[in-house]
């Protein structure tokens, strides 16, 4: 069951204009909240947004990389405390992937948009700029937001002949034998 749900999922960035069931909601956030944390620190916060003045805004977070979001009926907004772990990123990181995954396990389809260490402009970056549209307070950082809806676009997941098995080594980094 688990191999065929990473074989079927791919980053999806057209939804239809369709609203999440609060019960696929609830999934997903328990799914946030089951992600593994180093030590079981879980410095990760979620901010669930379903507002769609909000998505459009937020969707302007950095120049590049974004804009889809305003197409999406629902965005989370992967945060963490960075003096609860220092492994937020990872921790974070690994939140960002089980609700991916529960997306499409309940055939929604989402996308990663990459925050931290982002630009909004020329002069804020996109932490900030989220920080101060949604009332996130300083000291929690942002790693992404993810984009969920149900797909207005189909894409196959990546034959296993496409994979890089070149990246691979066993028993140490040099040409397997």
């Amino acid at each position: 069951m688990f191999n065929k749900l990473i074989e079927q999922r791919r980053s999806i960035r057209k939804f239809k204009d369709r609203p999440i069931e609060r019960e696929k909601i609830d999934q997903l956030i328990q799914a946030a909240l089951r992600s593994p944390s180093s030590r079981n620190f879980n410095p990760w916060r979620f901010v669930v947004v379903d507002k769609s003045d909000l998505l459009e805004k937020l969707a302007a977070a950095k120049a590049h990389g974004s804009s889809f979001l305003k197409g999406a009926p629902l965005g989370i907004v992967v945060c963490a405390d960075p003096s609860a772990s220092d492994v937020w990123v990872e921790d974070a990181s690994i939140a960002s992937i089980f609700i991916h995954l529960a997306a499409q396990s309940l055939a929604l389809g989402s996308c990663w948009i990459q925050i931290r260490k982002r630009d909004h402009d020329s002069s804020t970056n996109a932490d900030t700029y989220i920080k101060d549209l949604l009332g996130i307070p300083d000291n929690i950082m942002i790693e992404s937001i993810l984009a969920i809806g149900y797909p207005a676009e189909t894409k196959q997941g990546h034959p296993k002949e496409t994979l890089q098995y070149d990246k691979v080594f066993f028993n140490g980094f040099s040409k397997n034998d």
